[in-house]
């Protein structure tokens, strides 16, 4: 990172965890953290006490960080999940994940706090370039993690092999030990998008040296080893009328699509969903196919866990604790996740917070790289502008979508 050398004095503050059940996730290393107040000396960052962080607080001292109970000087409060109303600090800039954009009831009284509190409202899901792509997020590590499971769950449902937790290795170099363990029969997985999230699936597919195949290959072959494809929306939707499909027509019309993707399940053993799904597009398979005679697929992992979304087995999120549960095929009924007439799920919302260590560290390089200089030194491009979800009382105009919400 090069050294910027003008900049205004300004406090960041890392917050702790608060929600319930906690997170381990930190945005800021403690290695992070030295190495911005070393390029801009003008920077302060203090990090509250928390007893349950993936980084210890002795790292951050050790480091030279200062532990600060009350941020309230602080210029910039940044966290992970959503912070408490009561401990939101009026006329504050607050970075974290605020699940508000989709209007989600949970989290109105959040939104109405963040207006009435006058507070810079910046969520990491609406840091983006110029052309509109997501420049932060966990969503690599949720794929990491959301194979690993994936191939976890399957090595436990056909007693194949046992294998250590994600969350309780140290971190994803253990993982990746642990996981040269599994020994995979000629299986076909399936896998369903192409940007982070999938980059993260595959990240891991690789250690087991999977070998891709194409979707054809993959309807039409049968191999000696076990092979993967990766299908982007062309393999799985077309057009109602036409049978023709244009992506761009397809993002900006979904619902005048239909799924092709059940051949699919008559050939996939495992299937990872990990594209992002618009609710007006159609769900990747009926409840009604899972019930037919070749229907093939025994694991399924849902890494966007949207829930009545896109995979319509997916009828309650997982814990991290508890990461599989299973769909009884014959009664539409959650079962036991390895029985023979279950589908097992996987369902886990929180993936990233199995590796948070790791996940932190890929998240807060993002964060130095691509996020903070547009705070630290110059908005380059309009990118903390564009961002703003509310400030000063008001959404927004990019958000005035919210404000049946909000006000």
């Amino acid at each position: 990172m090069q050294k910027k050398e003008k900049m205004n004095k300004l406090r960041i503050g890392v917050l702790r965890e608060e929600k319930n059940p906690p997170d381990k996730r930190v945005p800021l290393t403690p290695m992070i953290c030295a190495e911005l107040m070393r390029t801009y000396p003008n920077l302060k960052i203090f990090v509250q006490p928390s007893k349950i962080r993936c980084y210890a607080d002795s790292e951050y001292t050790a480091f030279g960080v200062m532990l600060k109970e009350d941020l309230s000087n602080c210029d910039v409060l940044m966290g992970v999940k959503e912070v408490p109303k009561q401990l939101l600090i009026p006329g504050k800039k607050y970075f974290f994940f605020a699940h508000i954009l989709k209007k989600q009831k949970h989290n109105q009284q959040l939104m109405k706090t963040l207006i009435e509190k006058h507070i810079q409202m910046i969520d990491y899901e609406t840091l983006t370039d110029i052309n509109n792509n997501r420049i932060i997020g966990f969503g690599r590590y949720a794929g990491v993690v959301g194979a690993y499971n994936a191939i976890l769950g399957y090595g436990r449902k056909y007693d194949l092999f046992q294998l250590k937790p994600a969350n309780i290795c140290r971190d994803k170099a253990e993982m990746e030990d642990e996981l040269k363990r599994a020994k995979l029969p000629n299986i076909k997985i399936a896998l369903t998008g192409g940007g982070r999230v999938a980059n993260g699936v595959i990240e891991t597919l690789s250690v087991l040296r999977i070998r891709k195949v194409t979707a054809e290959e993959f309807l039409m072959g049968s191999f000696r080893e076990p092979v993967y494809c990766q299908l982007n929306p062309r393999d799985y939707v077309e057009r109602m009328d036409d049978h023709n499909f244009d992506l761009h027509d397809f993002f900006q019309h979904p619902e005048h699509f239909k799924s092709v993707f059940k051949p699919y399940t008559k050939a996939a053993d495992i299937y990872i969903s990990a594209h992002y799904w618009d609710p007006k597009a159609p769900k990747m398979f009926e409840l009604e196919d899972v019930k037919a005679p070749d229907f093939r697929i025994s694991v399924i992992a849902d890494i966007t866990c949207d829930l009545n979304g896109s995979v319509p087995t997916t009828i309650r999120s997982s814990t991290i604790a508890d990461p599989f549960y299973g769909y009884n095929i014959m009664k539409d009924i959650e079962d036991l996740p390895f029985n023979k007439h279950t589908v097992c799920i996987m369902a886990v919302d929180n993936l990233p917070c199995e590796l948070p260590r790791d996940a932190s560290d890929d998240f807060g390089k993002d964060l130095m790289e691509r996020a903070l200089p547009n705070i630290l030194v110059e908005d380059k491009d309009a990118v903390i502008e564009r961002a703003t979800i509310c400030k000063e009382g008001k959404l927004t105009s990019a958000f005035e979508y919210l404000s049946d919400y909000a006000y």
